[in-house]
Order: structure tokens, then sequence, then C-alpha cells
């Protein structure tokens, strides 16, 4: 017999202005606790030491979570200078030193090699595999290894403060994979110098950013006097650069019973040739039946294949003056 799943069948997003000292999964908990939910996840961790932007998917929410990861992200953060440290954070311990100071000139003149497609090694401390074991884990076990290079994108790199000979502030806007720690670390050799992030905090994560954020204890608070569907944001908020296309009742039916649905014209269940004019095969798209998503499809050749459904019919959803 199967065991009947615990929480509520609750979709939708809240963006969380995490704290420090969380990991990211005991946010997810704490999220999921507050509205009972049945399923919880996040879209991109942070470290305990950062703050900021967690977008936290309930229920079929769960589903569009790579839509959010790979889109854009904006941190700012403080690098310190002098001081290299084994976790390329403030929480690790001094491994080297340097007394070289950059000035604002050289820091300036540095900034323009960090952008664009970089070849970025993550930190030791992290939560890559190697031979199929966290980078962190053998880290700890004193057998700690630098993980392989990989391509990340850095749109914008900025020095917006100097606080002190050995402090500046940075703001960056980058893609999915891009590790802030290893940017301050690689920025300080680059300087003749070493550095670690002293405080790190996300401002934008895809389509999230801090006027959506809400603390954990503001939004518990909130609870007591709002439902869900007054405090989430919909399942399609992380779908906001796919294109939508409506759904008849017979087409929705298939979908959701994952058949595929005829989509070009003179078939005998078709959906806007305007809008498919503009589309081409391999597109994900979002079928949607009202202001409900049904299912993330994929056009192909003739047809709009089902590629992830999304089973939202007669459960909590935000209501429409939320969206």
């Amino acid at each position: 017999m199967r065991r009947k799943r615990r929480g509520q069948p609750i979709h939708g997003w809240v963006a969380v202005d995490k704290d420090i000292g969380f990991t990211s999964t005991q946010v997810v908990g704490r999220v999921r606790s507050i509205f009972d939910a049945q399923k919880a996840g996040h879209a991109g961790t942070l470290d305990p030491l950062a703050t900021g932007v967690l977008p936290i998917a309930l229920g079929e929410a769960t589903k569009t979570v790579p839509y959010v990861m790979d889109g854009t992200k904006v941190y700012r953060f403080t690098a310190g200078f002098g001081e290299a440290r084994d976790t390329d954070d403030l929480e690790g311990r001094v491994i080297a030193s340097s007394d070289i100071r950059p000035d604002d000139a050289a820091i300036l003149a540095a900034l323009p090699a960090f952008t664009g497609t970089l070849s970025q090694v993550p930190p030791v401390y992290s939560a890559i595999k190697i031979a199929g074991v966290r980078s962190y884990k053998k880290a700890r076990d004193g057998d700690g290894e630098s993980p392989p290079a990989r391509n990340v994108e850095i749109s914008r790199f900025e020095l917006v403060d100097r606080l002190d000979p050995d402090h500046a502030v940075f703001e960056v806007e980058c893609g999915k994979g891009t590790y802030i720690r290893s940017l301050a670390r690689d920025l300080g050799v680059r300087l003749g110098t070493v550095a670690y992030v002293s405080e790190l905090r996300r401002t934008l994560c895809g389509p999230f950013s801090e006027k959506d954020a809400i603390s954990l204890d503001k939004l518990a608070e909130s609870m007591l006097s709002a439902t869900p569907q007054d405090t989430l944001l919909p399942v399609t908020t992380a779908l906001d650069d796919i294109p939508a296309l409506a759904m008849t009742d017979t087409q929705t039916d298939h979908l959701r019973h994952g058949r595929a649905v005829r989509a070009r014209r003179g078939s005998t269940i078709f959906v806007d040739a305007n809008k498919l004019d503009a589309l081409r095969d391999g597109d994900v798209l979002c079928a949607m039946s009202g202001e409900i998503p049904v299912a993330l499809v994929r056009l192909e050749g003739e047809e709009i294949q089902p590629v992830r459904v999304l089973n939202i019919e007669g459960a909590h959803r935000p209501s429409a003056e939320t969206e």
C-alpha cells in the first residue's frame, strides 16, 4: 500500500531573504514546515556565510527549478586583501598572507579580464564531486585537491565601494555555476596579492530579486494571518522567459495524460499558428489552461510533446490578484 505523503499539496514560489548562518537545506526545511507543504526545494545554493535571495519552490514548482538555476545571478561581495584562506571565505583558516594592498586604479584595470567566458577553478571547499566524493568532504579529511576548471559566464564585474585599504566591495552579474569565492581569490592573484570573500549577498536569482524576498521570521509571521495563495508567487514565475501557449480542454487532457498534441495548421488539434511560426523545433514552451500551467512541452515537428506535466489542478494555487 502506498504511503500517503505528509503535508498539503501547495504549489508556488517564495523568495527567502536568507540570513547568515543558515544552510540552504535548513531554509528549505523551515519553509516547508511553515507552509505544511508536501514537497519543497531550492534554486541555487547559498553558503551559510552568504545572505540574500534564495528562491524556494513548493510542490509542482520544484519541476521548474532548473529554469531559475539557469538564470542570471547578481552578487554583492566584499573582498579582503592580504590573506588567503583555505575555504576562500571568512570561515576558513589563513594559509597565506601578503603586504600588498592594491589601489583603486589597479583594481579597475584588472576587472575587464574577469568578464566574458572564463575558465574558473571552483574552491576546494565546494560541493563538486571528485571521483564520486564531495570536494569539501575530501578537504575536511585532509585529502583535498582542486576540482577541475569549468567555463563560467560573467557579464558584469564592478567596484562599487572601497571601505579601507584591506577591503573593497564589488557587484557581479554572472551565469550558472560561478563561484564568487574563486573570483575573489583569482582577482587577488592578478593584483599581485591574495584575497578572500569576507561578506557575500545575492541580490538577484533568475526572476527573483531583493524586492521579492522575505525573511523566514516575517514569512512565519505572515502565515499566521494569511493563506498560501496570498503569500506564494505562481509556479509560472520561474518561466518568465518561456513562451506560453493556450490549450483547449481537449489539448489539456492530452498533455495531462502524457500524450502529444498536434500543432501545425491543418491538424485536427492545433494551437495559434501565428505563435508557432516564430518558434523552432526543440523550443520549450509552457502549455496553459487559462491561468493554470499544464505542462512544459517541446515543439517537435508537427507535434507538441510533453516534457514535464504539472499536476496543479484542484490544489492550492496563488490567486489571480497575486499574479
